[in-house]
């Protein structure tokens, strides 16, 4: 009898080591910080005192969201999600990854993760030379509103890297239901060049390259700020920089604060249209719209014109405009696939250091030496 209640007593007592191992405890006790971005704003990386498991807390992921927070917890060790937690749950590190966004490969190859994505959304439109070069056994499992869930299924992703335009993807319902975890990835939605690239280390995290995630973006602000520096000491006017062609009728402006509108004022040039200080883009007609472009020393992002030609053809009020007729027109699609695909948005976010390079060019050539990488002239 003393024999049988010892063995009990050590039965028990494992149980409850084990139980203690892998107590879930509160979601309060995940206070610690893991990785606090320094330039991004969506998200960061949390963990609780003793436990292998983090949580990745994504705020505002898309356009116009307020006060939207989403929570992935990686389980780790055996560790369960803590009580009040209320997210998804990813089982240790995803070994399996589909991605929505071709922002999202380049992320995972920048820290050698890229044979991880098994699954991808418009694969013609992918300029990555591993998925190109696996064109057969990574699926193209369609986009939100036309979703092939079955081939998606097939997959057996770990996990599903997703982002949202206006609100929550439509794929959250059917996700759930499969029991497949998603996070959404929301570097789309961040204004500071630096701010979109970080958002690697999130996908770091999730593969279990958290390391390799902090050495490469660590490598990043000082390039990107030695040629900022390079652009703010140029002995040449700072030229006056005009964006885009019209859509519809309607020639869409950014902000002051947007993405682009800091990488033309960090390389050296001056974004001529002020009056935008909103958080999205405004609409002008083509009248104002030539007045600013009347003014401009160049024009940047010419979408659709192949050369100066088409765009005389496609923009005849705009064929006399000085930058038209000194050729200082430029547009960021030199890395176009024939799909229709363009790495400036797909490796671009992880290089903007390159990008950075690429408009110093444009703006003060005699700075640097090198190739244009993501823009070309429009001859």
């Amino acid at each position: 009898m003393k024999k049988r209640l010892t063995h009990t007593f050590i039965l028990c007592a494992i149980v409850w080591c084990m139980c203690s191992c892998t107590s879930s405890g509160n979601i309060d006790d995940y206070n610690m910080a893991v990785y606090t971005p320094t330039y991004a704003t969506g998200f960061r990386i949390v963990g609780a005192e003793g436990k292998q498991s983090t949580i990745i807390r994504v705020t505002n992921p898309w356009q116009s969201a307020n006060d939207v927070e989403t929570m992935l917890f990686i389980a780790r060790g055996g560790e369960k999600a803590p009580n009040g937690f209320r997210g998804q749950v990813l089982q240790g590190d995803a070994k399996r990854v589909v991605c929505m966004s071709s922002s999202h490969i380049a992320m995972l190859d920048a820290i050698g993760a890229v044979e991880s994505v098994v699954g991808v959304s418009g694969k013609n439109f992918i300029t990555n030379p591993y998925i190109v070069a696996h064109q057969r056994t990574i699926a193209d499992v369609g986009y939100d509103g036309n979703m092939n869930f079955e081939l998606l299924l097939a997959q057996q992703p770990d996990i599903v890297l997703l982002y949202g335009v206006t609100g929550a993807c439509t794929m959250e319902s059917k996700l759930d239901e499969l029991g497949i975890p998603y996070i959404y990835i929301g570097e789309y939605v961040e204004e500071d060049p630096l701010g979109k690239a970080e958002w690697l280390i999130a996908l770091a995290e999730i593969v279990g390259l958290r390391q390799q995630g902090l050495t490469y973006f660590s490598e990043l602000p000082q390039r990107y700020e030695q040629l900022k520096s390079m652009a703010a000491a140029a002995q040449t006017p700072t030229p006056k920089v005009m964006l885009n062609t019209p859509y519809a009728d309607s020639w869409f402006m950014p902000s002051t604060t947007s993405y682009i509108a800091r990488l033309i004022a960090d390389a050296g040039g001056n974004y001529i249209y002020q009056q935008n200080t909103y958080n999205h883009s405004l609409p002008i007609d083509l009248e104002q719209a030539a007045l600013l472009t009347t003014q401009a020393d160049i024009w940047l992002h010419v979408e659709n014109i192949n050369s100066l030609e088409d765009l005389r053809r496609q923009l005849p009020k705009f064929a006399q405009m000085p930058c038209v007729q000194r050729g200082e027109v430029y547009n960021c699609d030199k890395r176009r696939v024939a799909g229709g695909g363009n790495d400036y948005w797909e490796s671009g976010v992880v290089h903007p250091d390159v990008i950075l390079r690429d408009l110093i060019k444009i703006f003060h050539p005699e700075l640097v030496s090198e190739e244009f990488v993501y823009y070309r002239k429009i001859e």
